[in-house]
């Protein structure tokens, strides 16, 4: 395991701790083997699916692990939908309360789903005022609370490396595909693989639209978008990725693919007709990598994360109908 300037607690000792803990909280992830996809492409893929996880994503292994490791008792964070749902539940189940600063476009369902955990919803125009300057307004007004961090802090990343855990426990691929967006799931799974000392490689699949992180690997140092990124992956329309989750995938991620949006809502389409699952954008960004450059895959063994099913009724059908 390397160490890590920015997360000195992110130890092995730690990640045994939440490992041996976090199970007992959580779904574990579906695995569905993809004979359509294998046979088209020539590889063996492999869906380790999050969308049946408590609140439909990935999300709740951070939140419920970040939540659970604090004192105080009101949290506040921003998020487009996932984050924010995931911090509502775990908020409810810890008796504690939560404000989530979300955009006005978030899907409609993850609007009502935080408000259904619980939470209550602080929606801004991004393009008057930044989720980082409201949560900052909000924590001046509660200074006694705590601003929940949805991918650069230890905790978070640690309580996502239980889904590696779980992949590796059921089989060690060639390559896992992960969708990138503010770093927290890869950067997980890149923990888990260095604390389970395996060689699979992990490639970031993030949207075209929003390629903060493919930059940033490329030049070798930190980038930003300009402004948050008009992609259909609200989950990865992020500013950057963590600090810390640069400075693990920097040197723990193989490469990171730029999917285009057509070949994105194409993944999405494929999970609904040949695995019967549903899938948000954000989710089908590793399926859209696969479909974008099929060769590279050929002859090998693949898990594709799909990282969560949170979707607007409406806004989904469009996507299968389009």
């Amino acid at each position: 395991m390397h160490s890590y300037s920015t997360a000195p607690d992110l130890t092995p000792s730690y990640i045994d701790t939440v490992w041996e803990k976090l199970p007992h909280a959580l779904r574990p992830t579906l695995f569905l083997p993809d004979s359509t996809l294998s046979a088209q492409l020539q590889c063996e893929v492999t869906i380790a699916s999050e969308t049946f996880q408590y609140t439909g994503s990935f999300k709740f292994r951070a939140a419920y692990n970040l939540l659970s490791s604090i004192p105080q008792h009101q949290i506040i964070t921003a998020s487009s939908g996932n984050f924010g749902q995931a911090i509502a539940y775990a908020s409810k189940l810890l008796g504690k309360t939560c404000i989530v600063v979300m955009p006005e476009t978030s899907a409609a369902v993850k609007i009502e789903a935080v408000k259904a955990y619980g939470g209550t919803v602080d929606l801004i125009d991004v393009h008057r005022v930044s989720r980082a300057e409201r949560v900052a307004q909000l924590m001046s007004e509660h200074p006694e609370a705590f601003q929940a961090p949805a991918y650069d802090d230890y905790r978070v990343v640690t309580g996502n490396s239980t889904l590696g855990k779980e992949i590796f426990e059921r089989f060690e691929p060639d390559i896992i595909l992960v969708p990138v967006g503010g770093g927290g799931l890869s950067s997980g799974l890149v923990i888990a693989r260095d604390h389970l000392q395996k060689r699979t490689e992990i490639i970031g699949a993030e949207p075209l639209p929003g390629n903060d992180a493919a930059r940033s690997l490329r030049e070798g140092a930190l980038t930003s978008n300009e402004q948050e990124p008009a992609t259909v992956a609200d989950g990865a329309r992020t500013i950057s990725l963590g600090h810390l989750n640069w400075e693990i995938l920097s040197r723990g991620v193989a490469d990171i693919i730029e999917v285009p949006d057509t070949e994105t809502l194409n993944g999405l389409r494929h999970s609904f007709r040949y695995l019967n699952l549903k899938v948000e954008p954000t989710g089908a960004l590793t399926l859209g990598a696969l479909l974008s450059q099929p060769e590279r895959f050929k002859g090998k063994r693949v898990c594709c994360v799909v990282s969560g099913g949170n979707v607007d009724p409406q806004q989904y059908a469009s996507y299968l109908n389009a």
